[in-house]
């Protein structure tokens, strides 16, 4: 145990189970503060990438939040993280990171918070390169001596160094002789690039040399290279060490000269700038990591070497002047300035234990505490100890979740929805093709206790739903006072919505002794449009494709009592057929049996059952909830229509592989575009013009086709979307026939439309077909699993389109089987194993001979056999 140890001023643990090595730590002002502050940024192979700004009260303290200043996931390994001058028409300094087959450019900014947490931090992505090569190691610098700026080489895994000028690419060269990657760095001074070959030599290249060489487009043996195929890539000096290297550092604390710095595996040499030793110093141990840091004597430098055996070296040239302990191994090893201190040792070990320390000599003793001599009275421990307990169990039983003075909203918005149509319509732009679109009027309403500073009221509707307006800002609200808007809703697409809902939310600040800026605060509410803002009463349809039965355990009510704004009231009692007529052109009959506790509900369109059965479910629970009748209960017995919900999905899947067919034509036919218009500026600016050789043509041509696939892409984008407002409605009406088949609970319906509604909006991305499946999968391998095989399967972490949907059919008709079986949705690991004894009634068919009946409509004498499953019919000639 060491006495001199270096001394902990500042540490964390970076993540769980995560990796780093050599160029995954920087210290940097990479946030251009202006302040002298370095940062530290910390890469891991897990892809996260963390900016640090160390500030402790005093030595030892524990890491506060507020030292984070930022963390994110890459989705890549971080193989290296650099700060420099990296983007083009500025000076300032921005974060690069190399991932194994990317490089991006980062600007790290902040913005001042309102409030007690501090700044906010975040990256931006200035631009990235897709390198053609896996990544080893990158250097960077002004190469070719140019001013302001610093260029990026990237050294490939198979000996290939890539040169890029900022945010172009400019060239690669193949090292000759090349077999593994090694450590790679600039000189400024002689502008050459240092590294050390697999023959365990050190060679420099010149830039000039590598900029004139031949191209490395193709790799080719340098060996059978001709003369007259180009400049042979030749090496600048060459020193044979005599060993492999671990690093490189290219350092010049004077005008004077620059050294060479090269840490090998039991050597440490310092070379000149023409490849001469300068020294060279033996090491008894083995290093891990080092850095020179400065120069305290004219001619000497002094470097940091860190070993295996946790300890951390000082030398001056080859004299060893300080040496302490470390807790942990490092990897890399950086030193900076954090406020008041300069010289800052930043280490970071393999297992992610990053350390800020310094050097010192106070040793940390073990002081023993005094004893307490007095004896224990354990019947009053007993008594203290009861007392608290019976404290903290009133506390739990009277805890509430919010405090208490959010009982009272200090904002409140509520919405007010009009039980009549407007008798004007409001309806802007609406792409529905029927004659007049109804619009319905909304009052909302925004009351105020305390004084609300900047409030901004949103309302969000779910398209093809639309508001004539969505945002509303008003001045600042004084104690006691409201403000009110009016707005209108339509249906503005041409499709049926999936969900009549809508949400008004409003933003604002409330102003506190220690903030007058105020701290921001959001409160909400949710409103219900009525069925009649998207359909009509109309005549009521004899024929339809698809039908489904609900079961009731109460005698069925006449739809004039629960349905008055869809029947007339002059047809009294006698009305048991309804009709819906859509806006969108599609129409819904729903029929009551007389005999029987059962209504039908049938349609051309699958997905134009949802909305119907919703209302009449709703309806119905409203109906006897009046009546103080509290055992009512809707059932479904029949089988669900997944066949026809497979033709939805088929349908939508379609769409996508359309979209992303255009999006790839469409790339082909810019870049054919582009091409062309390269080739036609040529000719123009050519001094002596040549033939446009029917480029004007080709370049015509080829816009056309540009504007016809963009706008093939436009109206696929437009089916897809409707596409998507048929299968969500669909999905919602499988939901609700599994719920009220199954008797499913309120949180397993919760679990249900998690399950099979993930995403408010498609995309191509992140679609519906490969998020569901994922979802059902999970299911089937949890809760639902039959066996302790089925729980040990994984599932792929990345989502990505599928090729077909095969996969997702047979798993949501597993997924139906299941439950069908006796399976029950949780998201308890206790319950993975369940049970698979068959419930009666499965997925059985009604009888034909308990809904015989005639059904008689207005306007016509047909006979309708009803049944208790969704089916599809031709109609008979």
């Amino acid at each position: 145990m060491s006495l001199f140890k270096a001394r902990d001023w500042w540490s964390t643990i970076l993540g769980e189970k995560e990796e780093f090595d050599q160029g995954c730590l920087c210290v940097a002002d990479v946030d251009n503060s202006g302040s002298g502050q370095d940062k530290v940024i910390v890469g891991s192979y897990n892809g996260y990438l963390r900016i640090f700004n160390p500030h402790p009260v005093k030595p030892g303290d524990e890491v506060q939040p507020e030292d984070l200043l930022l963390e994110v996931q890459l989705r890549e390994p971080i193989l290296q993280v650099e700060v420099g001058k990296f983007v083009s028409g500025t000076e300032g300094l921005h974060l690069a990171v190399l991932h194994c087959r990317k490089l991006c450019v980062y600007a790290v900014s902040g913005t001042q918070g309102n409030v007690e947490h501090g700044n906010q931090y975040q990256i931006k992505l200035m631009y990235e390169h897709n390198l053609q090569r896996t990544a080893c190691n990158m250097t960077y610098g002004p190469f070719g001596g140019v001013k302001g700026r610093d260029l990026i080489c990237i050294q490939s895994m198979d000996g290939m160094l890539m040169l890029f000028e900022q945010e172009s690419y400019a060239f690669g060269r193949f090292l000759p002789g090349f077999l593994l990657p090694g450590p790679l760095a600039y000189s400024s001074r002689t502008d050459s690039f240092i590294t050390v070959s697999s023959c365990q030599q050190v060679e420099s290249y010149k830039y000039q040399v590598l900029a004139f060489a031949t191209d490395a487009d193709e790799r080719h043996d340098t060996e059978q290279r001709k003369l007259s195929s180009g400049k042979r890539l030749v090496v600048d000096w060459v020193l044979n060490i005599g060993e492999q290297a671990l690093d490189i550092c290219v350092v010049s604390f004077n005008q004077g000269a620059s050294s060479v710095f090269v840490l090998g595996e039991r050597n440490f040499f310092c070379l000149k700038d023409n490849g001469q030793i300068r020294f060279m110093k033996k090491l008894d141990y083995s290093p891990s990591c080092f850095i020179p840091y400065c120069s305290v004597r004219e001619g000497t430098i002094n470097t940091l070497i860190a070993n295996h055996n946790k300890i951390l070296n000082v030398y001056q040239d080859i004299t060893l002047k300080w040496a302490s302990q470390l807790p942990c191994i490092p990897v890399s090893v950086k030193v900076a300035n954090f406020q008041d201190l300069k010289g800052v040792i930043v280490t970071l070990s393999d297992d992610g234990h990053l350390q800020c320390s310094y050097l010192g000599t106070d040793p940390s003793l073990f002081q023993a505490p005094k004893v307490d001599s007095r004896e224990i009275n354990y019947e009053e421990m007993n008594a203290e100890m009861k007392e608290l307990q019976k404290i903290i169990r009133e506390a739990t039983k009277t805890q509430d979740i919010l405090p208490e003075s959010e009982k009272q909203r200090d904002v409140t918005v509520t919405a007010e929805v009009s039980p009549d149509l407007d008798e004007e319509s409001q309806a802007i732009e609406s792409e529905v093709k029927t004659g007049a679109v109804p619009s319905l009027t909304v009052k909302i309403t925004i009351q105020s206790r305390v004084k609300a500073q900047k409030p901004c009221l949103a309302v969000c509707v779910q398209a093809p739903l639309a508001v004539t307006c969505d945002q509303f800002v008003f001045d600042d609200l004084e104690p006691d006072s409201s403000e009110t808007v009016v707005l209108s809703v339509f249906l503005k697409e041409n499709c049926s919505p999936p969900e009549l809902e809508g949400t008004c939310m409003v933003s604002y600040n409330i102003p506190t002794e220690l903030n007058p800026e105020g701290i921001p605060r959001v409160s909400q509410c949710s409103f219900s449009l009525p069925l009649k803002l998207v359909c009509f009463p109309a005549q009521p349809s004899k024929a339809a494709n698809h039908k489904l039965t609900i079961d009731t355990n109460k005698p069925p009510i006449s739809f004039v009592t629960i349905f008055p704004d869809f029947v007339d009231p002059s047809e009294g009692d006698q009305a048991n057929a309804l009709g819906f007529q859509f806006l969108t052109g599609s129409k819904t009959t729903l029929l009551a049996s007389k005999t029987s506790q059962r209504y039908r509900i049938q349609s051309d369109q699958l997905e134009d059952l949802w909305l119907v059965t919703k209302e009449l479910i709703h309806r119905l629970q409203e109906h006897f909830k009046k009546q103080n009748c509290k055992d009512f209960a809707c059932t479904f017995s029949g089988s669900i229509p997944l066949q026809e919900y497979f033709e939805l999905i088929d349908r939508h899947f379609e769409l996508r592989l359309n979209a992303e067919k255009y999006q790839e034509l469409l790339s082909e036919r810019a870049v054919q575009f582009r091409a062309i218009e390269r080739r036609l500026l040529t000719r123009f600016k050519d001094k002596t013009p040549a033939p446009l050789q029917h480029l004007d043509t080709l370049l015509e041509g080829t816009f056309r086709e540009v504007i016809a696939l963009a706008d093939a892409a436009e109206e696929n984008q437009a089916n897809m979307f409707q596409a998507f407002a048929k299968l969500k409605s669909a999905t919602h009406l499988v939901i609700m026939l599994i719920s009220l088949w199954q008797k499913l609970s309120t949180d397993q319906v919760a679990i249900l439309e998690a399950t099979f509604l993930p995403l408010a909006e498609d995309t191509q991305e992140l679609g519906w077909e490969e998020t569901v499946d994922a979802a059902v999968s999970y299911l089937l391998r949890t809760c639902l699993s039959k066996s302790s095989k089925e729980q040990a399967l994984t599932l792929s972490s990345q989502l990505s389109m599928p090729k077909d949907t095969s996969r997702l059919k047979k798993n949501i008709t597993l997924f139906c089987d299941r439950l069908a079986k006796g399976g029950r949705l949780s998201l308890s690991m206790d319950s993975a194993t369940q049970p698979t004894a068959a419930m009666p009634g499965g997925c059985a068919t009604i009888p034909e001979s308990d809904l015989e009946e005639r059904t008689i409509i207005p306007g016509s004498t047909a006979v309708f056999a009803s049944h208790g499953q969704t089916t599809k019919q031709k109609s008979k000639p």
